[in-house]
C-alpha cells in the first residue's frame, strides 16, 4: 500500500465533488412561518383581552357617557333658559349686577355674537357630539356649539335673547364628560398589566408541552436514561401524559436492553462453533484449495456477524474532540499490508471533530474497504484511493473517492439501504450490504450528513461532515 500526502490536483476537484455531495443531498427542512405554541397562546389571549377592552369602552360609552353628555348638555341648557329669563325681566341695573355676579361666582358669561365672530364648531365624534346634538334639541336647530371663538377658548353656545344674538360662555372643564385622562392612564397600566398576565399563563401552560418536547427529542437519540418527566405535576391531564411517556421510555430502554443482549447472545452462540469448524476444517480436510475455500466461507460469516452488530448498535454516542488527522493514520496504517490498495491522503493539519473516535475509525474502514472491494481501477487489479478532508466554519468536510468505474444514478440512493446490492460491476465481492448503511447511520449519530456520488474526474465519491469541534 503506497500513502501520499498534499496532492493539489484532488483538492481542486474537491469543491466540485462537495457541490454535488454531503449539502446538495442533505433533505432541505421544509419551510414553516408558522410561531411557537407559546407565542400563539399569547396572540390569542392577547386578541382576547383587547376585545374585551374594546367591549367594556363601548359599554362604558352606552350606559355612562352618552346618558352623562345628555344629562350635561340638559343642565347647560337650563342655565342659559334661566339666565335668558332672568336677564329679560330684570332692569337695566339689575341686569348688569346680575351679569356681573354670574361671572365672578359662577363663571358664566354672556357675550353679544357680532357677525365677525370666528368660532371653532364642537362637533367632535363621541360625547362632545352627543352634548351638542342635545343642546340643539332643547334650544333650537340654529344653536352654535363651539369650542373657541375670536382664539379664545371655551365652551361658547349660542342663543337669541329679545331678536339679538349672544354668547353663552362657561369653562369647559367644569362639564367635561370624562374625568381628564386619569382615565386613560389607568386603563394603559390595566392593558399592560393583562398582557404581561397573559404572557405568564402562556408559559406556564406551555412549559409541560415544552418539557415533553425536550424529553421526546432524547428518546429519539436513543438516550432513554434522561427523559423521564415528572410524575407529581398538579394538572392531572399532564400528570397522566408524563406517566404514559415515561412508562413508554422504559419500555423502549428495556426492549433496546434486550436487543444488544440478544445480540451479544447470538455472536457468542455463533461465533465459538465457527471458530471450532474453522479449526477442524484446517486440520481434517486433505485438499489445500478446499480448505482455502471453507476457511473463507467461514471468515466471511463471521465478517457478517460483525456487520449485523454494528448496525444494531445502540443509537446514542457521546461526542468529545476527536483528532481526524490521528484517525486517517490508524485507519491507513492497518491497511499497509495489503498489496492491491493504494492510499493518497490529503488532509488539512490540525483537524478536530466532534466525534466517537472508535465510531470515526470504524467509518472510515468502512468507506475503504468498501472502495477497495469495489473500486478497482478499469483494467488494473488494483485500488486507487483518496481521502480528502478540510474545514469550513463549523464543518469539517471529508471525501473518500475511489477511481473506479463508479454506479449509476439510480442506484446511488439505494446503496445505504440495508442489505441492497446493486447489479453493476462494484458487486464483484460478496457480503452483507450493511457497509455503508452502518457508515450513514453512524455519521447520522453523530450529528453530520453523509452522500454518495460520482465524482466529477470518474469513481465514486463518498462525503460525509461532521461538526468542527470548538476552539479547534
Amino acid at each position: 500500500m503506497d500513502v501520499g500526502v498534499n496532492s493539489h490536483s484532488v483538492l481542486e476537484n474537491f469543491d466540485d465533488d462537495i457541490a454535488g455531495g454531503v449539502d446538495a443531498q442533505e433533505p432541505m427542512p421544509a419551510s414553516r412561518s408558522g410561531l411557537s405554541l407559546f407565542w400563539r397562546t399569547f396572540f390569542l389571549l392577547a386578541v382576547l383581552l383587547v376585545c374585551c377592552i374594546v367591549a367594556w369602552l363601548q359599554t362604558l360609552r352606552a350606559v355612562e357617557l352618552e346618558p352623562r353628555a345628555v344629562q350635561t348638555a340638559h343642565q347647560l341648557a337650563s342655565q342659559i333658559n334661566l339666565s335668558r329669563a332672568a336677564l329679560i325681566h330684570a332692569d337695566a341695573i339689575a341686569r348688569l349686577s346680575l351679569l356681573r355676579t354670574m361671572e365672578t361666582e359662577e363663571g358664566l358669561s354672556i357675550i353679544p355674537r357680532e357677525a365677525s365672530d370666528r368660532y371653532t364648531p364642537l362637533d367632535r365624534e363621541g360625547t362632545q357630539s352627543d352634548m351638542a346634538h342635545a343642546l340643539r334639541e332643547r334650544l333650537g336647530a340654529n344653536t352654535i356649539v363651539a369650542g373657541q371663538v375670536n382664539q379664545r377658548e371655551g365652551l361658547w353656545i349660542s342663543f337669541e335673547m329679545d331678536g339679538d344674538a349672544y354668547w353663552f360662555l362657561t369653562d369647559f372643564q367644569r362639564f367635561q364628560t370624562l374625568p381628564g385622562r386619569t382615565w386613560l392612564i389607568w386603563l394603559v397600566v390595566a392593558a399592560a398589566l393583562s398582557l404581561a398576565g397573559a404572557a405568564l399563563f402562556a408559559g406556564l401552560i406551555n412549559r409541560p408541552l415544552k418539557a415533553l418536547s425536550f424529553a421526546a427529542s432524547r428518546v429519539r437519540e436513543g438516550n432513554f436514561a434522561d427523559s423521564r418527566l415528572d410524575e407529581g405535576v398538579a394538572t392531572s391531564e399532564i400528570r397522566e401524559v408524563n406517566i404514559g411517556f415515561n412508562r413508554m421510555a422504559q419500555r423502549l430502554a428495556k426492549l433496546d436492553q434486550d436487543r444488544a443482549l440478544m445480540l451479544a447472545g447470538i455472536s457468542h452462540d455463533l461465533r465459538t462453533p465457527l471458530a471450532r469448524l474453522r479449526l477442524e476444517t484446517e486440520m481434517s480436510v486433505a485438499d489445500p484449495e478446499a480448505r482455502d475455500h471453507m476457511a473463507t466461507d467461514i471468515s466471511q460469516l463471521d465478517a457478517i456477524i460483525g456487520k449485523f452488530l454494528d448496525y444494531a448498535r445502540p443509537d446514542f454516542v457521546k461526542l468529545a474532540p476527536v483528532s481526524l488527522n490521528e484517525v486517517v493514520d490508524t485507519c491507513c496504517a492497518s491497511f499497509r499490508q495489503v498489496t492491491d490498495l493504494q492510499i493518497q491522503r490529503h488532509v488539512e493539519a490540525n483537524l478536530t471533530v466532534l466525534s466517537d473516535a472508535v465510531e470515526l475509525g470504524r467509518i472510515l474502514t468502512n468507506l475503504i474497504e468498501n472502495a477497495r472491494k469495489y473500486g478497482k481501477t478499469s483494467g488494473t487489479d488494483r485500488t486507487q484511493v483518496d481521502i480528502t478532508a478540510l474545514a469550513r466554519d463549523k464543518w469539517i468536510y471529508v471525501k473518500v473517492r475511489d477511481h473506479g468505474p463508479g454506479v449509476d444514478k439510480d442506484q446511488l440512493a439505494n446503496l445505504t439501504k440495508p442489505f441492497y446490492r446493486g447489479e453493476s460491476a462494484r458487486t464483484a465481492a460478496n457480503g452483507a450490504g450493511l457497509g455503508l448503511a452502518i457508515v450513514e447511520k453512524t455519521i447520522q449519530r453523530m450529528g453530520g450528513g453523509f452522500a454518495l456520488n460520482n465524482s466529477t474526474t470518474g469513481g465514486l465519491s463518498a462525503n460525509f461532515k461532521l461538526q468542527r469541534a470548538p476552539n479547534a
